[in-house]
């Protein structure tokens, strides 16, 4: 079977390593140069673990790519183009998808089955990919199969997560449940497209409220003086209900858009979601509130803050940037007038200095800040010797957003430490400073 995957972000790259391992020929398209510079050298783009190997052994074999599909030669055309929000008003843009089904309308045939993968407000399958297709063609096979995988372990959870798969109708859902069923061990086919579309938004909808609540928690117990990691074990210890997260930043590709993506659909219809709208400010309002917090605790004397972790998030590791803690915490830093020092174990220095930041190993960081603000929670991290590295250091205030060192070595070095809706008052010692 040869497949067609339109898109090589991290949902068409991680798609096409997977299909590919199963012996699937796959042609990848991307309309980026540079993208495709990139996977025809065999060095894909984007980290995930995997999937640099997939390509170094499938390239040319079962994975080619090129900037258009061949020509009336896919037995599937899965679309995987990336659906942002814009940034001031928050409504979805769709104009990848439509350039994707117009694509797919002009190279396939109908007898083509079209899979959308991207994450659409829901009715767009039927209202911006299916109208194309029915113009050019008279009829189509289309189903709505959508991505649910995490980063950092998405090769493995291709296979293992049930693949949620919604059809036009009746022949398009059981060649869409027959394609999906030939790589993973579970496939869960629902009523219509619209059904499954709703599933991926639900999903991700669902994830970011639990979040949030956590996160109120935090603020809360911050006023309170308390300490919210206390208060969620005590809670959930035992307790036969669904347990409260820990607190912690919302960011990547997903949590950040699709709540606006769900709320795009649903005011289509007639209803505004109140507590999707409200978990998703509060979780865009919470980097903000750390970075004025760390100004203020750096006060009146600190000038230079080390951060640590500029990617989304820590674990699994990534490089992404969509929706990081960093960009809504550098205004707040640069109207401070704050000189940023930056490290991550995987996004680049060129990554760091484009957010405004100066890139720097952890020995400088620790050696040169007044204040280090710690903001993922990937492994190197959690190994960091902190207290090693605060001998000798000018830093006064380390602030542990995951509260993954060692509190007490740190307070041991006369240093203040703080984290998420955890900020008990400095200790003088006799080390104090």
């Amino acid at each position: 079977m040869k497949i067609g995957i339109i898109g090589m972000g991290y949902v068409g790259l991680t798609l096409t390593a997977a299909l590919a391992r199963a012996g699937y020929q796959v042609y990848g398209v991307d309309t980026s140069p540079a993208v495709l510079d990139a996977l025809r050298r065999g060095k894909p783009h984007i980290y995930e673990p995997g999937v640099p190997e997939v390509f170094a052994e499938q390239l040319e074999r079962n994975i080619l790519v090129s900037a258009e599909l061949p020509p009336e030669t896919v037995d599937v055309a899965i679309i995987c183009v990336s659906t942002p929000v814009d940034e001031a008003t928050h409504e979805p843009y769709l104009r990848n998808l439509a350039a994707a089904a117009e694509q797919v309308a002009l190279r396939c045939a109908p007898d083509t089955l079209v899979v959308v993968r991207s994450t659409v407000p829901v009715g767009s399958s039927r209202e911006v990919v299916l109208s194309p297709l029915l113009a050019a063609w008279g009829s189509a096979h289309l189903v709505m199969a959508p991505e649910r995988t995490i980063q950092g372990q998405a090769l493995r959870e291709l296979v293992e997560l049930p693949q949620v798969v919604g059809g036009l109708d009746e022949a398009s859902l059981e060649r869409g449940l027959a394609l999906f069923g030939g790589f993973t061990r579970e496939v869960v086919g629902v009523s219509s497209l619209e059904t499954a579309e709703l599933v991926k938004l639900t999903n991700n909808c669902h994830t970011d409220v639990i979040y949030s609540f956590g996160n109120e928690v935090a603020l809360l117990t911050e006023r309170l003086g308390l300490d919210p990691l206390e208060v969620i074990r005590a809670t959930n210890l035992h307790y036969p209900r669904p347990d409260i997260a820990k607190p912690g930043y919302v960011g990547g590709g997903c949590l950040s858009k699709d709540p606006y993506i769900m709320l795009a659909g649903a005011q289509r219809s007639g209803h505004l979601p109140p507590v999707i709208g409200a978990a998703r400010t509060l979780n865009e309002r919470l980097p903000v509130h750390v970075a004025r917090r760390v100004r203020e605790l750096m006060a009146p004397s600190g000038k230079t803050l080390a951060v640590l972790g500029w990617a989304y998030k820590g674990w699994p590791p990534t490089d992404d940037m969509r929706g990081t803690p960093i960009a809504a915490m550098m205004p707040v830093f640069a109207t401070a007038g704050l000189r940023v020092l930056g490290h991550d174990p995987l996004v680049s220095p060129e990554v760091i200095r484009e957010h405004g930041g100066e890139p720097a190993d952890l020995t400088r960081c620790f050696r040169e800040a007044d204040a280090v603000l710690l903001i993922t929670d990937h492994p190197d991290y959690r190994a960091m010797d902190a207290a090693g590295l605060l001998d000798g250091s000018p830093v006064r205030l380390v602030y542990d957003s995951w509260r993954i060192l060692d509190a007490a070595a740190i307070i041991g070095r006369g240093v203040r430490y703080a984290g998420l809706g955890y900020e008990p008052a400095p200790v003088v010692t006799a080390v104090g400073r």
